[in-house]
């Protein structure tokens, strides 16, 4: 059991390792909420994938500033600024996400959440480095 806690204090203080997590959450965030709007409400794939992006945008900028990078920004204007980097950091990605979807389900064929998943890869590589390098700059315990 101390073996067990150990690995997971390790993991915990790994800023790559949060990040995958987090990562995941906010990748289960996009997949639920783009499910809920194509399935549930019969939502167009296009505009229930862009909206099942924004919210998950706004889920990995609390997390990812909060549990990944701990960024600390002193009053509204930087945090303001540093919401605008990370925004627009996700809309570049969001572009290869709406953008792959469209293209692996409409013109490929694939069922639209394998479209979707498939697009995933790309976009959690692109916005860590995006995150890490641009917006997250104010950072207490950086690896």
């Amino acid at each position: 059991m101390k073996k067990i806690v150990e690995i997971v204090k390790k993991l915990y203080y790994n800023e790559t390792m949060r990040y995958l997590f987090i990562g995941g959450c906010t990748t289960l965030v996009n997949l639920a909420t783009f499910a809920v709007f194509c399935d549930v409400l019969d939502m167009n794939v296009t505009l229930g994938n862009v909206l099942s992006i924004v919210i998950a945008i706004l889920f990995a900028y609390v997390s990812n500033k909060i549990f990944v990078f701990s960024s600390k920004t002193e009053g509204l204007k930087e945090m303001i600024s540093e919401l605008c980097r990370f925004v627009g950091g996700r809309l570049s990605t969001m572009a290869i996400e709406v953008g792959g979807v469209y293209l692996i389900y409409n013109m490929m064929g694939y069922p639209k959440m394998a479209a979707k998943l498939i697009t995933q890869i790309l976009v959690i590589i692109g916005n860590y480095f995006i995150s890490k390098f641009f917006v997250f700059r104010n950072r207490d315990g950086a690896d």
